[in-house]
């Protein structure tokens, strides 16, 4: 039966091979319009349908964190449907939570029942944390473009504003964007910065400061009048919008005088407490993290930012900024990983026609060949498109195998056309020439065929593999299947009917090819050696099988090949509570070293973390985007072992040297960007630390283990304020006043906002900046209880 469809099949082809050969020529169209049309991406959606949650908690330290704010959203979460892990991580500030689903579940109802959930504890929360929010859906690979502004001309507050008021909105709207989160700088502050001597003068308290202070930036709806004709609305104004206007706001009036704001604080535009920072190359500034929304085109979506970045340079030109654009950008290994795919596929088509010139010595037999390599790739991605598949490096590369297979079909068919038309001529009646390539082209079907499907059988175990490595590896099995399998359908239709449009009433010579019949030849010797000593033979070829099983163990094995980025990122990890400033020139020298290496072309560093970022790092954590003046496999191997050997050159530090790509799956593994995770558990902190030092000691000693880090380190230093409640009772105050106080002094506390144009600032009452530097005057804050007396902290 299965014969008869086949001999039917090759027997309409080459009966319609006109129509067959039009529906080719319009295959090959249309396929290189799809080819420019379809997705391109880095990697196939590897990740589990994902949401994370991040929770700003201003002023609260990691344990409060933990207790306060991720647990309580960790447990309203944990019965939501489909949910399959749960991660978490507390920092001083900040709770992040990441929930992974299971894979097949619909990535948009699990968001919304995440929503549903969030929306019930939002308001159990602690005072002044923030409500919970969901970070926008994003691709597995997230960052599309990272770029740097630097300036010697504004501040980096100012960096800051430009960024977050003039940049930032132009790059949300370009389609295809989901967030863009700036790392650096300071978000700009209309300031009260208290000065606590001055408080005690005037014989005010922090509440009397944030009172006025509300009151002077207070905005207030003043409604409308309605006339017989027209409805007129109010607008009240009187705001204090500039530091000068709300100096003059009046605390007090006292014997005929004010006291005024700007007698007992600085007014001041300032930037907030900075939780982060960025260099590129030495200078200080700012950096834009660009990510793209869940399923779009990478490239389009990085050729739309690019243009809109482009459009925006005068301007940001205009105020003595520089832009960069190289600190990172996935699409160039797009573009470099479909060029050569190009190549391969311009190079297998060229040692094709010298392979086919030299067994068949016909030109017209080459071409024929050929033309199965691009109908069988372009009706592959065709299918792929149709299926909702993407190009990445995965289906590329699938493809890229196939080269070499898709044309064997075309060739066994044609060779043995080519071979029956000659012989044909060589017979006393020869046959017509239609039923010689009919005959010669079903002989050797059956063998194309089952020879077709054994190979696509060998690529379907990866199609089975689960996890995130089947999300990986199955597009590259799924782009070859359907590559040969597109092979053998042309094969089988588009090759006898272009055969016998080119061969038939052609001169061909009778004669073989000489390299065939040199080949001949020699195999036919070896043929005979071989006969004569089979023993020998089956017994080399069982000692070459048993050594091959042999070597395997000895066999190094990796999750993913290396990847030619032409990028590392370098993680640095000091002692938890190195301040932010130290941070950064520590960066800076380990800059200065990097870029002495003749391969290194850039790099930029962050500090700590930003606001709504994908990174929930301290200011003890430093990430450094190394990028080198070319992707090959020897500047690459160069490169890593330079940086390796900088890197030791700095003590006290803790290192680790990814790849972009390979830390972003990695971190979708296991949450860390490490090749191997190792978790310790217990209810004992210090214990764990313990534990955790002894297996870093035991792991260092492995042979080939590098960047060992304890992704937890020991806490970091901490300046306890424990109310006592006599204490409290005696001097007539509740704990929650001491604790506003607090955090009025050092968090800052938002009063109100005000506008200049476009742009909304806050308001906010903070101790004085050179007061919050000092450690000393924590236990000097003074406070004034209800009958007026001032009492320091620490009494």
């Amino acid at each position: 039966m299965r014969g008869k469809i086949l001999n039917s099949i090759v027997s309409f082809s080459l009966r319609f091979r006109g129509i067959i050969l039009i529906l080719g020529c319009l295959l090959i169209g249309y396929g290189l319009y799809v080819f420019t049309q379809v997705k391109y991406d880095v990697f196939p959606e590897f990740a589990p349908p994902q949401v994370n949650i991040q929770t700003e908690t201003p002023g609260l330290a990691p344990e409060q964190v933990e207790l306060l704010v991720t647990q309580p959203i960790e447990n309203v979460i944990n019965g939501v449907t489909a949910i399959e892990s749960l991660r978490s991580a507390s920092i001083q500030g900040l709770s992040f939570i990441t929930v992974n689903f299971q894979v097949g579940s619909d990535i948009f109802l699990n968001r919304q029942l995440v929503a549903e959930r969030l929306s019930q504890i939002a308001g159990s929360l602690p005072q002044g944390v923030h409500a919970p929010i969901m970070t926008p859906l994003t691709s597995s690979t997230s960052t599309i473009l990272i770029a740097g502004l630097t300036s010697s001309k504004l501040s980096l507050m100012d960096l800051h504003t430009l960024a977050e008021w003039t940049i930032k909105p132009r790059l949300l709207s370009v389609p295809g964007v989901a967030k863009v989160t700036i790392f650096g700088g300071g978000k700009q502050q209309l300031q009260i910065q208290f000065l606590p001597d001055l408080l005690v003068k005037y014989n005010l308290g922090i509440d009397d400061v944030i009172a006025a202070a509300t009151h002077a930036t207070g905005i207030r709806g003043a409604g409308f009048i309605d006339t017989p004709n027209q409805r007129i609305t109010l607008q009240s104004e009187g705001q204090s919008l500039l530091p000068e206007l709300l100096a003059k706001t009046v605390l007090i009036h006292q014997n005929g005088e004010n006291v005024t704001l700007g007698d007992v604080a600085k007014v001041v535009v300032a930037p907030e407490p900075p939780i982060g920072a960025a260099t590129i190359g030495e200078k200080l500034g700012i950096q834009l993290n660009i990510s793209e929304q869940y399923g779009a085109n990478t490239l389009e979506v990085a050729q739309r930012v690019d243009k809109a970045l482009k459009e925006l340079e005068p301007t940001i030109r205009s105020q003595g900024v520089e832009l960069v654009q190289n600190i990172y950008r996935p699409a160039k290994f797009i573009q470099a990983a479909t060029h050569n795919v190009l190549i391969s596929l311009l190079t297998g088509a060229v040692l094709v026609v010298i392979i086919l010139l030299l067994f068949l010595f016909n030109l017209r037999v080459a071409a024929i060949c050929l033309t199965a390599i691009p109908l069988s790739l372009l009706t592959a991605v065709i299918t792929l498109q149709f299926f909702g598949q993407n190009l990445n490096t995965m289906t590329l590369g699938g493809l890229a195998i196939a080269i070499g297979v898709i044309v064997d079909d075309a060739v066994i068919d044609v060779e043995n056309i080519f071979r029956r038309l000659r012989e044909n001529l060589e017979k006393k009646r020869p046959l017509s020439s239609f039923r010689v390539v009919l005959e010669a082209s079903i002989e050797v079907r059956s063998a194309i065929v089952y020879a077709t499907f054994v190979i696509a059988l060998v690529f379907v175990p990866v199609l089975t593999i689960s996890g995130i490595a089947g999300r990986l590896f199955s597009p590259l099995g799924i782009a070859f299947i359907i590559a040969i399998l597109a092979s053998l359908l042309v094969a089988l239709t588009v090759t006898p009917a272009l055969t016998f449009f080119m061969l038939v009433r052609k001169s061909l010579k009778k004669e073989e090819p000489p390299v065939i019949h040199w080949l001949k030849q020699k195999y036919c010797i070896l043929l005979n050696y071989i006969e004569k000593h089979r023993l020998g033979t089956l017994i080399c070829a069982m000692i070459l099988f048993l050594v091959s099983i042999a070597v395997i163990p000895f066999i190094g094995g990796e999750f993913l090949p290396e990847l030619k980025e032409g990028q590392f990122i370098v993680h640095i990890t000091t002692i938890p509570g190195t301040s932010l400033q130290e941070s950064t020139r520590l960066g800076n020298n380990i800059t200065k070293a990097l870029l002495k290496i003749p391969v290194i072309e850039s790099v930029s560093n962050r500090v700590g973390r930003a606001e709504q970022g994908d990174d929930i790092l301290g200011t003890h954590s430093s990430e450094l985007n190394v990028v080198l003046k070319s992707s090959t496999s020897q500047e690459n191997k160069l490169a890593l072992t330079k940086i390796r050997e900088t890197l030791a050159l700095f003590p006290g530090i803790i290192t680790a040297i990814k790849t972009p790509l390979t830390e972003r799956i990695e971190e979708t593994l296991s949450g860390f960007t490490s090749s191997v995770v190792i978790n310790v558990f217990g209810n004992d902190l210090d214990m764990i630390d313990q534990k955790a030092k002894a297996i870093t000691q035991i792991l260092s000693k492995i042979q080939g283990a590098v960047d060992i880090q304890i992704q937890s380190p020991a806490g970091a230093p901490n300046l306890m304020v424990r109310a006592r409640k006599d204490d409290l009772t005696r001097w007539g105050f509740t704990p929650i006043e001491v604790l506003n106080a607090i955090r009025s002094a050092y968090q800052g506390l938002q009063v109100g906002q005000v506008y200049e144009g476009s742009r909304v600032f806050d308001v906010v009452v903070i101790l004085d900046s050179m007061e919050r530097k000092n450690i000393m005057q924590v236990k000097k804050l003074s406070l004034r209880n209800a009958i007026g007396t001032y009492v320091p902290l620490q009494e």
